[in-house]
């Protein structure tokens, strides 16, 4: 709606929404992306997780898990941002909003902490407290910023939904 009659939509948002919002890397009508953040996001939890309780009970084994953990949250990451690249550059649709390049920035910011947080793993776990803790804190804020910009995407603006014809 616009300020001067509010019973018309404005011409800003009627330009945007005239593009195709449907993904092109999908698999059965599926959008890879969608179905690929999924392991980083619960692999940045466990990371946490992990910290949490090598802070806790100081078991090796925390720290393995963690290890493991943020090296996955890393590798799936980077897979999911490639997918979802693709998809900003290949669908005009979804380029043309502002929202997209939100959730990218905030996604690479976390893909980057990620491997921040796996490389200070790496040196020791002497590391873990309290850098790699800071780290999948930060990696959490920032699981949290990305996805309420996607879910912004699919819920707001019908990013990479297909409608079926079927009632």
């Amino acid at each position: 709606m616009n300020e001067t009659n509010p019973t018309t939509p404005s011409p800003v948002i009627e330009a945007v929404a005239r593009h195709s919002v449907e993904s092109a890397v999908a698999v059965a009508g599926h959008p890879l992306h969608a179905m690929s953040v999924h392991f980083p996001i619960a692999l940045v939890m466990a990371t946490l997780a992990s910290d949490v309780f090598y802070w806790w009970t100081a078991d090796p084994f925390w720290a393995r898990a963690g290890l493991w953990a943020a090296g996955f949250a890393f590798f799936s990451g980077i897979a999911a941002g490639l997918v979802g690249t693709a998809e900003l550059l290949l669908v005009k649709g979804i380029r043309k909003r502002v929202a997209s390049w939100t959730h990218a920035v905030a996604a690479m910011t976390l893909i980057a902490t990620i491997g921040t947080n796996w490389g200070v793993r790496l040196m020791g776990p002497e590391h873990i407290l309290p850098h790699g803790l800071l780290l999948s804190c930060l990696a959490a804020v920032f699981t949290g910023l990305a996805g309420w910009h996607g879910g912004k995407l699919v819920f707001d603006h019908g990013i990479g939904l297909v409608i079926s014809e079927r009632g």
